[in-house]
């Protein structure tokens, strides 16, 4: 039976204050930080990724354990500093041990024209997302039901209260 010297593995005393750390540790972990979030940022790119994937870093075992770490953006203490989601998704496909994980690695990489198909379709999600939402509710708004008729009831239109021409 092993046992565990208990000099060695001794608890820290309840009484101590975590130490502080100096100016110079607090800029090194800004900086570290500010520098991991600019690289998760990057991770929203499909051209970013596929020079990734081009240059071979998704078969490296290091790169791949440093995009693991990364995942820690996920929560959402860290999450909150992020100005583009889909970073954290690209992130979880590049991270992916399961067949769906390397299918997105090896297609980034062989697949020339996905980068740009891709970046297509968000710039089209991107530019119609508000859109969508102001049509919608400026219809609503104009007198039109809910599926986009107009009413024929005429209340919209001034009929109703008698301020015709």
């Amino acid at each position: 039976m092993t046992t565990l010297d208990d000099s060695s593995h001794a608890a820290p005393a309840l009484d101590s204050a975590p130490a502080v750390p100096s100016a110079a540790e607090r800029d090194a972990n800004r900086i570290r930080f500010e520098t991991e979030l600019e690289f998760v940022q990057c991770l929203a790119n499909p051209f970013y990724l596929q020079s990734l994937a081009q240059q071979g870093l998704f078969e490296q075992p290091a790169f791949l354990n440093y995009l693991q770490y990364l995942r820690y953006f996920r929560d959402p203490r860290y999450a909150r500093f992020l100005q583009y989601p889909s970073s954290l998704e690209h992130l979880s496909l590049l991270t992916a041990p399961d067949p769906a994980g390397q299918l997105f690695r090896t297609t980034l990489r062989d697949q020339p024209l996905m980068a740009q198909e891709w970046a297509g379709k968000m710039v089209a999600r991107w530019a119609g997302w508000r859109e969508r939402d102001v049509v919608t509710t400026g219809k609503l708004a104009a007198g039109a039901d809910e599926d986009g008729q107009q009413r024929k009831d005429g209340a919209q239109n001034g009929e109703a209260s008698g301020s015709g021409a």
